[in-house]
């Protein structure tokens, strides 16, 4: 036997026994990362709900590929109604105020407000469908601004109102996810599909003759929005949301002292936090 073949089996024999000695625990790190990564369903507490037995943590299909050690929580099962009403409320008002010596004898007062009933049913566990109804009404009155940008660049605007209401209809799905097993905390994304129909008007001095503008507006929009849910009573429920993601398609028709003024119609989209489109709501669900 050659000193090749010699050192060759030699290498072979040694690859072959440390191999085997490294197959055990490497056995034992699989064993590890499945039972700290894959979920168990024998491994959770059980809950009845109806007849039914289930699971406190959801089991859902991982994508990825690494397991991120997250579950979602049953918070609200399979079978649920939910009805419930949101509202927001905003108002601005501003007397003789002043802005860099520029805007000067600023009397302002606004306020808009929206109230949304609605009624859902739970498809699955943590996700519902449901129907809201939306009424939303904004005032403006502008008794009086100067600009005076320096001598030859001045102005004043007084007595200039606006008046706005609108109804909607929407469908919408809500998907939860619970934070812990205690069923009482859960955040939630909801998606809005809303159709809306309504009318503004726009009252101004020019020229010394009073002026009105009628404009009506139908609205079309896709809504994207993150909420909290807390549960205050075993039945009854306080949420918040607010809007951060919108698709909208508007069409308006305008007259101005009965004279048609034609159309217009927008698009758009828009992704920023809205202090106006903040909800706080209650929902009693049974």
């Amino acid at each position: 036997m050659s000193k090749k073949l010699i050192e060759f089996v030699c290498a072979a024999a040694i690859f072959v026994a440390a191999m085997t000695a490294a197959a055990p625990q490497c056995a034992a790190q699989e064993i590890v990362r499945k039972n700290l990564y894959t979920f168990n369903p024998d491994s959770v507490e059980k809950v009845i709900v109806g007849a039914d037995t289930v699971s406190v943590i959801i089991p859902e299909r991982n994508f990825g590929r690494y397991h991120r050690g997250l579950f979602n929580y049953l918070f609200i099962p399979k079978g649920k109604w939910g009805f419930g009403l949101t509202a927001s409320y905003g108002e601005l008002t501003t007397e003789d105020s002043s802005i860099l010596s520029i805007l000067t004898n600023l009397d302002f007062n606004g306020k808009t407000y929206s109230i949304k009933p609605y009624i859902s049913y739970f498809i699955r566990h943590n996700q519902s469908i449901g129907l809201r109804f939306n009424y939303t009404r904004g005032v403006a009155d502008l008794a009086n601004l100067s600009v005076d940008f320096d001598g030859d660049l001045n102005f004043s605007i007084k007595d200039v109102s606006y008046y706005s209401q609108s109804f909607a209809t929407s469908a919408f799905y809500r998907n939860y996810i619970g934070i812990g097993n205690s069923r009482r905390f859960a955040i939630f994304n909801e998606v809005d599909l809303a159709f809306s129909s309504g009318s503004s008007n726009f009252r101004r001095i020019y020229a010394g003759e009073p002026k009105s503008t009628r404009t009506y507006i139908t609205k079309a929009s896709l809504n994207f929005s993150p909420g909290v849910c807390v549960f205050i009573q075993e039945y009854v429920a306080a949420t918040v949301s607010f809007g951060v993601f919108g698709l909208n398609m508007r069409n308006e028709h305008q007259w101005t002292d009965g004279v048609d003024e034609g159309s217009r119609f927008t698009s758009g989209a828009n992704f920023r936090f809205n202090i106006f489109n903040i909800n706080f709501g209650m929902m009693v669900v049974i």
